[in-house]
């Protein structure tokens, strides 16, 4: 991947635009506007994987862009706002958020730190021994939770993995209609989740 240009966005206009997102299905409903947010440093140990694997092939791609966020004096596990990257391989813009970790109480009161989105480089980070920088949300509205429970056993039951087969289980649903908890982030970002599909393109 070619990065032609990266634009910085401030911490502040990072929280600012979170409190605008709305849910996939629901876009008058703005999930974190009452929400705590705020950027952390906190060890991927802590941290709970909603699903079951990760794809060797994605860890390569995410490796591959920090690589080239360096070439930028970007630091991929400290954003400090976010980013949004000016690629060769596309007309449109991408925007880069630190990983998206939710306070999530779950039935029996234990509290996990569940990962919304950048679970591969919160992995990432745990192979490369770094402390990342995520965006932590807390007081979520409890009608409003993550669409997956936390892996039980946390990042020991995750597997690497070359690819999916048929039937294969990637996330344990709270509810049968589970996307109507997505959270559409393209709602106040552009592209949010974009690099793993431009790096395919090339």
């Amino acid at each position: 991947m070619n990065i032609l240009r990266v634009e910085r966005f401030s911490t502040s206009e990072l929280i600012s635009r979170l409190r605008n997102v709305t849910m996939l299905k629901a876009p008058e409903t703005k999930v974190y506007t009452d929400a705590f947010i705020s950027l952390e440093k906190i060890r991927p140990e802590f941290l709970a994987p909603p699903q079951n694997y990760i794809l060797r092939e994605e860890l390569k791609k995410v490796r591959l862009l920090k690589w080239a966020l360096a070439e930028h004096d970007v630091n991929i596990f400290a954003l400090n706002g976010f980013l949004r990257l000016y690629l060769d391989s596309s007309e449109e813009p991408v925007d880069l958020l630190p990983p998206i970790v939710e306070e999530s109480i779950e039935p029996d009161g234990s509290v996990h730190f569940i990962i919304n989105d950048g679970m591969h480089r919160i992995y990432m980070a745990l192979r490369e021994w770094v402390i990342p920088e995520i965006i932590l949300i807390r007081g979520i509205p409890k009608n409003l939770p993550y669409y997956a429970f936390p892996v039980p056993g946390g990042w020991d039951k995750v597997e690497e993995r070359e690819d999916l087969p048929t039937g294969y289980l990637k996330k344990w649903h709270r509810i049968a209609a589970y996307h109507s908890l997505y959270r559409n982030f393209n709602s106040e970002f552009m592209n949010v989740g974009g690099p793993r599909e431009f790096f395919e393109k090339t």
